[in-house]
């Protein structure tokens, strides 16, 4: 296999003229913009100097829209046409929508067929639009601040979203009419920020929980270089669910039935968010219901019991911590520093476990909410051309294996889970059957040994293969995957330089349990997947063995053997196909062995047979 190396964005561009440009952390609950003015990263504020744009777009009728507080002001009045979160949203399919998040006030449109859109009094819209409004909103706060067009930016996204998501994300920065140099993961920028590059070297655990993900990347420090040397989280863990847990609470405590939950879920949800973050800094907060109808509800939350309400999701969140040590290889103490990035990282309880989990005191001193821009705008800098990119090298991984399909329904991984990217990794395949033409390929994402246990991503056709004998033609496939994770794959007859390839962007991504479940199986299955492997290679085998005996036999079979000979091998053959049915793969080898014995002595006359032919009518001189 091949290792290639893709060049970054603004490798040639004129170190002297300076190119305005961006960092975006477009966040599930809150946005925020930055860049770099006379060499420092700093984010930029509104005209009424707030730095966080909270993540809400409220529609109204024709092409009107409101984007940050004063639509997040009306999402308990309006909540149908006020989006919230959408970047939970985001490469999602509808059905995985609805039963993911059951409690959302929307009404979706059904008439749509893969993508969730949200009916509101503007039309249907999708999370991609909603996203596009927040990014346009953001632009046009770094374009009026800096004076000038952006020349590009880049745009954060959790380390753990996949393909959909991230097609999605870029979908939304050009609908927003912005130009993205790359897609940086959010771990990633939060390093850049805290200045980490200056070290000489270490291992730092970044914990990232914000409004609505959450993240833990393993990072590598070596002479200013980052790798990412594993990365786990939860795509559906973050400030909204803690707020759930406490607006359940309320409704439990005030004696609501579900019809009015359900009516007043915005209002809930600002109360418990409002409760949260009163515990950060207290130990007991005030809770005041009033609602339309002129009822009341009045009661206290303390920090003990927000404590208790909300520590089976502070648990949730370290078993990706653990997941993500386990796959570098690393303990707990082999980290150097732990970096805490989110809002969510402001409640105690977090900061406390996540101190007690790894054996230190986090660090904290930078606003959480702040440093995920501040890096990505550092980055955007590089990229654009106005430093080096020698002053930061960003190496990030794709989070599952890519591979292929292959005879019998098995997976040849080409690049493997938490390889580096960008990265374009190649293998040659070849025919199966004499005379093939066509090759169709399978493109799949998981850890297991069979298609059946992976996720699809892709398919396409290789056609116009010159016919050959079956193994003869030399087919590569090249698995290609950008700084952004996205991936490309193409195929290439190399005899004959007819060529495919596919851009793979699925309309919907995996969600948080599949992709921790799809990891957690590839370990507990380990075992039975190398049995079920050993098996299909065998039938495999066995399948090529058969079929090339059968084209021989209906050859010459009538004319080299004798009739007992014939029985012995059919007799020898029909005990391979029995075995084949079976599932004992050592069976299988051992009948494909017995065949092979009981028809080499044909095998040999065969070959002594064709050289006759070919020798005939020539003297010995003449293959001189």
């Amino acid at each position: 296999m091949a290792l290639l190396q893709i060049s970054e964005p603004g490798e040639s561009s004129a170190p002297h003229e300076h190119r305005l440009a961006a960092g975006i952390d477009l966040g599930t609950t809150n946005s925020l913009v930055a860049t770099v003015r006379s060499g420092v990263a700093e984010t930029l504020p509104d005209q009424s100097g707030k730095f966080l744009l909270p993540s809400v777009v409220r529609f109204a009728a024709g092409d009107s829209t409101v984007v940050g507080s004063d639509a997040k002001a009306a999402a308990a009045e309006d909540p149908v046409n006020t989006v919230l979160s959408a970047k939970r949203l985001m490469g999602r399919g509808l059905e995985e929508v609805k039963a993911r998040f059951p409690k959302l006030p929307y009404e979706f449109d059904n008439d749509c067929e893969v993508v969730p859109r949200i009916k509101t009094v503007a039309g249907p819209v999708s999370a991609i639009e909603v996203s596009a409004e927040i990014l346009k909103s953001l632009r046009q706060r770094a374009e009026d601040t800096l004076g000038g067009e952006l020349s590009g930016v880049v745009v954060t996204v959790p380390a753990y979203f996949d393909d959909a998501q991230r097609q999605a994300t870029k979908d939304a920065a050009k609908i927003a009419g912005l130009k993205v140099l790359r897609l940086l993961n959010e771990p990633t920028a939060a390093a850049v920020a805290y200045g980490l590059d200056q070290r000489a070297e270490g291992t730092v655990a970044i914990f990232d929980l914000g409004g609505g993900t959450f993240d833990v990347s393993i990072l590598h420090l070596k002479q200013g270089v980052f790798e990412v040397r594993s990365t786990a989280g939860d795509t559906s863990l973050g400030g909204d669910d803690f707020d759930q847990l406490v607006a359940d609470w309320i409704v439990e405590q005030a004696g609501f039935d579900e019809d009015r939950s359900i009516r007043y879920h915005r209002q809930l949800m600002n109360i418990a968010c409002s409760a949260k973050e009163a515990l950060t800094e207290t130990q007991q907060t005030e809770i005041d219901l009033q609602f339309d109808d002129g009822s009341r509800w009045q009661g206290h939350l303390g920090r003990d019991e927000f404590n208790r309400i909300v520590q089976p999701l502070v648990k949730k969140a370290l078993l990706p911590c653990r997941r993500a040590l386990r796959d570098a290889g690393l303990e707990a103490n082999d980290i150097d520093e732990v970096v805490m990035v989110g809002g969510s990282t402001r409640v105690p309880l977090v900061r406390e476990s996540v101190g007690e989990f790894f054996g230190r005191e986090p660090l904290v001193h930078i606003d959480p909410d702040k440093v995920v821009a501040v890096g990505a705008a550092l980055q955007a800098d590089v990229l654009v051309g106005n430093k080096s990119s020698d002053e930061m090298l960003l190496l990030d991984v794709i989070p599952l294996s890519l591979g292929l399909e292959t005879m019998g329904g098995l997976v040849e991984k080409i690049i493997p889970r938490n390889t580096t990217i960008p990265v374009a990794r190649a293998q040659d395949f070849t025919t199966f059957k004499d005379g093939q033409t066509a090759m169709s390929l399978h493109v799949l994402q998981g850890e297991r040994e069979l298609v059946q246990d992976c996720r699809s991503l892709a398919r396409f056709t290789l056609r116009e293969i010159p016919p050959m004998v079956a193994g003869a033609a030399r087919i590569r496939v090249t698995f290609q995957v950008d700084a952004d994770g996205l991936l490309s794959v193409t195929a290439r007859e190399e005899t004959a330089g007819v060529e495919s390839g596919i851009e793979v962007k699925p309309s919907y991504g995996l969600t948080d349990s599949e992709i921790e479940q799809m990891l957690l199986d590839s370990l507990s299955h380990v075992e039975d997947d190398v049995a079920a492997r050993s098996l299909r290679e065998e039938q495999v085998e066995a399948q090529r063995v058969i079929e090339a005996l059968d084209a021989a036999l209906a050859q010459d079979g009538n004319a080299l053997l004798s009739a007992e000979e014939r029985a012995a091998i059919d007799s020898a053959s029909a005990v391979l196909h029995d075995a084949m049915t079976g599932s004992d793969h050592r069976a299988i080898k051992r009948a494909i062995s017995a065949l092979d014995k009981a028809s080499s002595e044909f095998a040999a006359r065969r070959m002594d047979s064709s050289i006759k032919r070919a020798l005939a009518g020539h003297k010995v001189e003449d293959f001189s």
